[in-house]
């Protein structure tokens, strides 16, 4: 019977047949594809082999590794699209992570959990301070696009120097999210329960790991963690490589393709991890996979990709196109509203995934305009 970690290991089968047709000069939309698959694998061996040395390394330095690498594919992708010229997928795939997460990860996770537990409960005290989180990062990506509609054409350098600083006070709170959770406050996020519930998930998920004297080989998961953030490197390069063109012969526009195509694709195993744990009635840890990885995104990724591309010498502000942030807007609004009391049913998934539709037909449809994404 298939499971998830056969269905991930076939996967694997697409890095040689990505890296052949890049060499074999096939066709660009067939590397796209390729390539998309072979990501998905990695990204979940990526995450497989974090846990495992979060382990040996304890709760405080486990809980920062995981932190660390949790969206680490998210930021290669970004870093390889960036280095490229492609800022307005870089900026769309940033807000499609989030919307990502919020609406089609926790409405999926919501929607299969309620139909087996007739309803499921998660800490309303975490609910309500990662919204506060959520509304601090809509307001930082709101101002500068804010600034630049109100006033007379400011300047891209004015804007790249209010970006960095916006993304230097992003990554502050950051930060002090991890030291509020990890440190000062940690009965608020059972961070035992918790952490010892995200162990047996993967275990189960991706490993099938039941011995219960389960010994980590460090020198083994630390040369998986290497090789497979390399070979994402590689396979990055090969999906932006691609992508304008294999987009275009697809018939999708680059929004499109960045606000829903690449956040699946980076984030397509730790989805199923959510919905997974949610189906054993763990909905605290899927929630709490679904919303940190937005807020992972927000206060952490897209701050690091403006000051990479001040490094790149790759401008990237965070003036967004007007309509990412309406969407962004919309997801942070019903989920907050959702997961505020601390439960959850199939109903409220069904809500969110609506809007995750809705929002999807809105990017499909959506007409490129120059200067736009």
């Amino acid at each position: 019977m298939l499971n998830t970690k056969t269905i991930l290991s076939s996967l694997l089968l697409f890095i040689p047949i990505s890296i052949a047709g890049h060499f074999l000069e096939w066709e660009s939309s067939t590397i796209f594809i390729t390539s998309a698959l072979a990501i998905i694998p990695l990204a979940a061996w990526m995450g497989t082999a974090t846990e495992e040395i979060a382990v040996v390394l304890g709760e405080n330095l486990g809980g920062l590794l995981n932190a660390t690498f949790g969206n680490a594919t998210e930021l290669i992708i970004g870093i390889v699209a960036l280095n490229a010229g492609l800022i307005d997928v870089v900026k769309a795939s940033i807000t499609g992570s989030i919307i990502g997460n919020l609406l089609l990860v926790m409405g999926l996770a919501m929607l299969l959990g309620g139909l087996r537990y007739k309803e499921q409960e998660f800490q309303p005290v975490v609910a309500r301070l990662n919204a506060s989180a959520m509304n601090l990062a809509v307001i930082a990506i709101l101002v500068p696009t804010a600034v630049d509609v109100t006033s007379k054409g400011i300047d891209p350098e004015t804007m790249q120097t209010l970006s960095s600083a916006v993304a230097v006070v992003l990554i502050l709170v950051y930060v002090l999210t991890l030291l509020f959770s990890m440190k000062t406050h940690t009965y608020l996020y059972d961070v035992g329960v918790a952490e010892s519930e995200i162990l047996e998930g993967l275990a189960e998920n991706n490993l099938a790991e039941d011995n219960p004297e389960h010994k980590v080989n460090l020198p083994l998961w630390i040369g998986v963690l290497v090789v497979c953030t390399l070979m994402v490197a590689v396979e990055s390069e090969l999906l932006v490589g691609t992508l304008e063109e294999a987009t275009a012969r697809l018939g999708i526009s680059s929004l499109f393709t960045g606000v829903i195509l690449v956040p699946i694709i980076g984030n397509a195993a730790e989805h199923a991890t959510a919905v997974t744990v949610a189906m054993k009635n763990k909905m605290d840890l899927s929630v709490s996979v679904a919303v940190g990885s937005s807020l992972q995104i927000a206060l952490f990724v897209a701050p690091v990709l403006v000051l990479a591309g001040f490094v790149l010498g790759k401008p990237m502000d965070l003036n967004f196109n007007p309509f990412e942030l309406v969407a962004v807007m919309v997801a942070v609004l019903i989920a907050n509203s959702i997961s505020s009391d601390g439960k959850s049913n199939w109903l409220e998934g069904t809500l969110l995934l609506a809007a995750y539709v809705v929002l999807g037909l809105a990017f499909y449809f959506h007409p490129v305009i120059d200067g736009l994404v």
